[in-house]
């Protein structure tokens, strides 16, 4: 009897392993499907920023427009009807995806648009991203409805006052929240926000050493504005020397071409806060 059991049970084992080992192989057959056609170019979105995309033929040429959309078209249509042309991988911030690609004669079957399903996503974890966009994002709009912890860091020039509202740490990153005070009739066109590491103490005969640092999210893409102005962006988690500084500097489209910028002392970046059980819970 004892036999029979331990026998049983290795034969449940093993067919169990098979069944999930067959479960997780896929070949393109089991793909999702996309008819394209040299005449049309197929736009793929996906919910999130791409980090990687593969194409595993020539015969198809892609290419990126946008972080979350990738454009794809035959080289020629020197193909069979119904011909597999190559697989296209997509990988994002959390998850991947593959499309088998099928060649079709016919210029109405061609997919123009395709956004990549909730069913279609293989969950991935991506070891370059400690903290995803979407991720980003809730924390920031977390930030932005906090009340203002921070009063005395702020900067005037031409009837404008820029300030420091607050910093959050989360992970490895900071979240610094801002806001423009404008005193004038005149709308700002925002040209250009910046990130910038530079020397505390600037001196004509020394060269001055200017880091520019590219935010890792940055929360209102607005262009304009008239009395009031808020932003949280995101940086990656640093140290600097007390000697230098950290700038934000907005500045303004010509012709008035106004600029306005904030600078953190080290001693700002380390009297940051960590994010509270409330904010959490309300994620």
């Amino acid at each position: 009897m004892k036999t029979f059991k331990q026998r049983f049970f290795a034969l449940f084992t093993m067919c169990t392993t098979i069944l999930v080992a067959a479960h997780a192989q896929k070949t393109y057959s089991d793909m999702e499907a996309l008819t394209v056609n040299e005449n049309v170019s197929t736009i793929i979105t996906a919910s999130e920023p791409i980090r990687l995309v593969d194409i595993s033929t020539d015969s198809v040429a892609g290419d990126n427009p946008l972080n979350n959309v990738i454009r794809i078209k035959p080289k020629s249509g020197n193909h069979s009807d119904g011909e597999l042309l190559g697989i296209v991988t997509i990988i994002t911030e959390r998850y991947r995806v593959q499309y088998a690609l099928i060649y079709t004669h016919r210029l109405q079957e061609a997919v123009t648009d395709k956004e990549v399903e909730l069913v279609e996503r293989n969950a991935f974890h991506n070891p370059e991203v400690s903290m995803s966009t979407t991720d980003m994002a809730a924390y920031a709009m977390k930030v932005w409805n906090s009340p203002a912890k921070y009063r005395s860091t702020s900067t005037k020039k031409d009837k404008m006052t820029m300030r420091l509202n607050n910093i959050y740490v989360v992970g490895e990153y900071f979240f610094i929240d801002f806001s423009i005070e404008n005193r004038t009739n005149l709308p700002f066109d925002i040209d250009e926000l910046r990130v910038k590491l530079e020397d505390k103490k600037q001196e004509k005969s020394t060269n001055v050493q200017v880091i520019e640092l590219k935010p890792a999210f940055i929360l209102d893409r607005s262009v304009r504005f008239r009395n009031g102005y808020r932003n949280v962006i995101v940086l990656k988690k640093m140290t600097f020397p007390n000697d230098k500084v950290l700038s934000l500097e907005l500045s303004e489209k010509q012709i008035s071409g106004r600029t306005i910028s904030l600078t953190l002392d080290y001693e700002d970046v380390l009297s940051a806060d960590s994010f509270d059980t409330l904010l959490l819970k309300e994620q």
